[in-house]
C-alpha cells in the first residue's frame, strides 16, 4: 500500500471507531438517563429524539462509564451552550487585554438622519 492509502484506511478506521463508540454510549445514555434535557428540563419523545445529546461532563469523549456517571442529555441548544462556556473558560484568557475596536458601525449615521432633514 502507498502512505496515502495507508493513511485513508487510518482515518477510515478512526472515523467508523468513533461513529461506533458514540452511538453505544447514546444509546446507554438514553437507556439509563430519562429523555430530558439536564439543563433547561425540556422532554423529548421519540420523534424529536434525535435533537437529545449526550454531552461528556469531564469533555472526554473517550471516557465512557457503564454506569453513566460521566454522561449528562442535553439538548442541542444547551449543549452548543455548555461547549460555548467550556471554550471561554480558558485559562488565562481574564488576563490578555480585549483587542481595541476598529470598526465605528454607527459612524455615519448623525450624516444620514440630517439628509433626510
Amino acid at each position: 500500500m502507498t502512505d496515502d492509502k495507508k493513511l485513508d484506511a487510518v482515518v477510515a478506521k478512526a472515523v467508523q471507531d468513533r461513529e461506533a463508540r458514540e452511538r453505544d454510549y447514546r444509546a446507554q445514555s438514553l437507556k439509563i438517563h430519562p429523555w430530558v434535557c439536564g439543563r433547561c428540563g425540556r422532554e423529548f419523545t421519540r420523534e424529536n429524539l434525535h435533537e437529545l445529546t449526550v454531552h461528556h461532563k469531564d469533555h472526554n469523549h473517550d471516557n465512557n462509564p457503564p454506569d453513566g456517571s460521566n454522561w449528562e442529555n442535553l439538548c442541542l441548544y444547551c449543549h452548543d451552550n455548555e461547549h460555548a462556556r467550556y471554550v471561554d473558560a480558558v485559562p488565562g484568557i481574564e488576563n490578555q487585554k480585549p483587542a481595541a475596536v476598529t470598526h465605528k458601525a454607527l459612524a455615519g449615521l448623525a450624516d444620514l438622519l440630517k439628509k433626510d432633514q
